[in-house]
């Protein structure tokens, strides 16, 4: 270990293989680098593909494939940035789902409006990023600035425990697990291998131990593969695989900042899309949490904390200059860290050093694309029912015997399940809007007979209508988006609970915490670490 990582607290040491700074070979971490990115890419390719489809970007493969391409650019070059300038946690980067869905708003009004002289997919996608790279600026304030990193005083295991359990809980209900279209066969051969590597034969070989989920997931394709092939899987089965659109992509993908266009910029678009970003940053300390616990070190300090969400913010921004729907921590790849015990920075830097060239592979994307959805719906029960268990271990820091205690948790799962299922009834913001009765009641308020008002000083006329109709949409789609987010809904349910309902520091876990915990002083930001080392030589 180095002195600006954390102690470790005992908790999960003879469960890891690699720890954070540990270096394995080479070839054995490109395997592993490579094992990580392969947790995440059903939902990396899911964010592109059901944003090109909302944007009409699918009757264009060749475009859709390099959108692809893109975000697992876009995820290399975040990963590499956080793991060496940000909290320095190994945790992939990639397309967050907290943002799909003011995403999918902005595509929608864009798109229903149409803009002159450019195709549909293209409006929406420059609006798009517009609003990620102005939110996302927000956001780099907000951490840098101290201002995330200040609510870690007011989080205890109370809080910690169920926010974590519903970033595993929110994909319970996800499509590639409960379609009505499902391939169970396939599913739980995935799920089966996953289990027989990682549980049952962990102990007779170390390749079983350390790549469950790539062995996993090489078995279950190849046997799709085979079987759509031969002709006993056909087109439109849930586990057919394309071979077809493997070959007919383009081999190289011309990928550069700006390659769509000039980011246009609309104020609401970027209010909704701050909505979304408050979200994303909810989940990701719920990650920071998860990964340092499951790896095995104390909480995350303050100045981490800061970091991280301040490099996410970044790489945000970057993710809106390249053209995508942004970038956030992965709770996938924590799932990955339970299962095979490799935590190591140095793994995951290798692995998104591969992500990122092979990004620029047309042939790469699309065999990705071709995992069937059975497949990935395997992963996702294996990766985030570990995730779910990591949020109910923080408990045993908690006084379990206390019935405040386990009231808070419990409404808090509860209404983490409860308020997104009720949601997504709606679909989108624009619907929900028109459920709220947004139009009618500004309506009922007569200010739609007031155009504008004039102000003598300043010169200027203010469309009253528009601001208020515009003040009040923010509003009514920031509840949409984080009540559509477990995690957010969960989180700060059990925040305000556990402080304000009364409780000592001992029976929240708080001294517990606090005791295994890291401080500021142990975690050093890049430059830090540079000018000790000059120092020291």
């Amino acid at each position: 270990m180095t002195d600006d990582d954390p102690p470790r607290t005992g908790t999960a040491d003879d469960a890891i293989e690699y720890g954070i700074d540990d270096r394995p070979p080479a070839g054995e971490s490109v395997v592993l680098g490579v094992q990580h990115y392969l947790t995440m890419v059903g939902a990396n390719i899911a964010v592109p593909l059901i944003l090109a489809e909302a944007m009409g970007m699918a009757e264009h493969p060749e475009v859709t494939a390099r959108f692809i391409g893109t975000f697992f650019v876009v995820s290399g070059i975040a990963t590499l940035a956080q793991t060496t300038f940000g909290n320095r946690y190994p945790i992939v980067q990639g397309a967050p789902f907290s943002m799909l869905a003011p995403a999918l708003a902005i595509v929608g009004v864009v798109t229903a409006g149409g803009v002159s002289g450019q195709p549909g997919w293209e409006a929406a996608l420059l609006q798009l990023q517009g609003a990620i790279i102005v939110a996302a600026l927000v956001e780099v304030a907000m951490g840098y600035f101290g201002l995330v990193g200040k609510l870690r005083r007011f989080l205890s295991p109370v809080v910690v425990a169920p926010t974590i359990a519903l970033i595993g809980l929110s994909l319970f209900s996800a499509p590639q697990i409960t379609t009505d279209e499902q391939s169970w066969l396939l599913l739980g051969l995935t799920l089966g291998l996953i289990l027989l590597f990682s549980q049952y034969l962990d102990v007779k070989h170390r390749a079983f131990r350390l790549y469950p989920v790539i062995l996993a997931l090489v078995i279950a394709w190849v046997a799709a593969a085979s079987l759509s092939v031969v002709g006993v899987i056909g087109d439109g089965h849930p586990g057919y695989v394309d071979l077809g659109q493997v070959a007919s992509t383009q081999p190289l993908l011309p990928i550069y900042p700006f390659q769509w266009g000039t980011p246009e910029i609309t104020t609401a678009f970027v209010v909704g899309m701050f909505a979304g970003v408050l979200a994303s940053i909810v989940e990701s300390i719920g990650d920071y949490y998860a990964v340092a616990n499951i790896s095995g070190t104390g909480a995350p300090s303050e100045k981490r904390i800061n970091h991280g969400i301040g490099m996410e913010g970044l790489m945000n921004v970057f993710a809106g200059i390249m053209g995508t729907g942004g970038s956030t921590s992965y709770s996938e790849n924590i799932g990955a860290i339970g299962l095979t015990g490799v935590a190591s920075r140095y793994v995951v830097q290798i692995g998104a050093v591969v992500m990122l060239f092979v990004g620029f592979i047309g042939y790469f994307g699309q065999l990705i694309a071709t995992i069937p959805d059975p497949i990935v719906g395997g992963l996702f029960i294996a990766m985030f029912g570990q995730i779910v268990a990591v949020g109910i271990s923080n408990l045993r820091h908690v006084d379990l015997d206390s019935s405040r205690n386990t009231f808070i948790v419990g409404f808090a799962l509860f209404v983490g399940l409860a308020i997104p299922a009720y949601m997504g009834n709606f679909g989108d913001p624009i619907a929900f809007r028109q459920a709220v009765g947004l139009e009618a009641m500004i309506g009922a308020t007569g200010l739609a007979n007031t155009a504008a008002v004039t102000v003598p000083v300043l010169e200027v006329t203010i469309p009253i209508v528009a601001a208020i109709e515009a003040a009040a949409q923010a509003v009514v789609d920031t509840v949409y988006i984080i009540g559509s987010t477990s995690m957010a809904v969960g989180g700060l349910a059990a925040l305000v609970l556990d402080n304000t309902v009364p409780g000592t520091r001992e029976e929240r876990g708080i001294a517990e915490w606090d005791r295994i915990a890291e401080d500021d002083a142990e975690f050093e930001t890049f430059l830090e670490r540079q000018t000790d080392a000059s120092r020291s030589d």
